[in-house]
This record gives C-alpha cells, structure tokens and sequence, in this order.
C-alpha cells in the first residue's frame, strides 16, 4: 500500500515563501500525475497544481507566477515551492498521485497545515 508522507508546512508572514514535499513510499506505474491540493473549511478540496510522468504541469490561475511544482522521480517525490504567499493561501495541503489513462490508482497525503499571516 502506497503511503505519501508530506511536510515543510507552517506559519508564513505575507509574501513570504514555503516548500512542500511530498514523498512516496511503494511503487506506481506510469503514467501518473502527482499534485498538490488544498482545502478549507469554506472550500471543498480544490488543485493547486500537478505534474505528470512527463512533466505536464498544471496550476490554478490563483497561484500561477507564485508557486512551481516539481518533481523527483529518484527519490518518488513531489514538491511545491511557493512564494510571495498570501492570507488566502492559508489551507490544508494535500499530495495526491493517481494513475493516468488505463492505470487506475489514486492516493492521498494526510494533508499539512500552511498559514499565512502576519
């Protein structure tokens, strides 16, 4: 059973900047997307971003030009750096990786808490 560990959430001044890892344990077969996601208790879960086995990558119009995601198939990680972070980015963020096409597979982190405020 694959499990994804994230961290590298926490307490961030506006405009400031934080890294989220996410990294995976087991294997899954390509091709994939791995992503991060991000709720409140106002909002359903919602994409931030995601980068495919090819390295598609896709972002909410809200963070694009802020955030990059990246990826490091060695290490089966997954990582989103953020910066110039604002209060409305305050949520829970989750790492998910789910099969593509015919591969049916789809996991998710626990989630860690990022809070913007001064």
């Amino acid at each position: 059973q694959e499990r994804l560990v994230e961290s590298g959430g926490g307490l961030v001044q506006p405009g400031g900047s934080l890294t989220l890892s996410c990294v995976v344990s087991g294997s899954f077969f390509k091709p994939f997307a791995m992503g991060w996601y991000r709720q409140t208790p106002e909002q359903e879960r919602v994409l931030v971003a995601e980068i495919t086995s090819v390295d598609d990558t896709t972002y909410a119009e809200s963070v694009k030009g802020r955030f990059t995601i990246s990826r490091d198939s060695g290490k089966k990680a997954v990582y989103l750096q953020m910066n110039s972070l604002k209060p409305e980015d305050t949520a829970v963020y989750y790492c998910r990786v789910r099969g593509l096409g015919f591969i049916h597979y789809d996991f998710w982190g626990q989630g860690t808490q990022v809070t913007v405020s001064s």
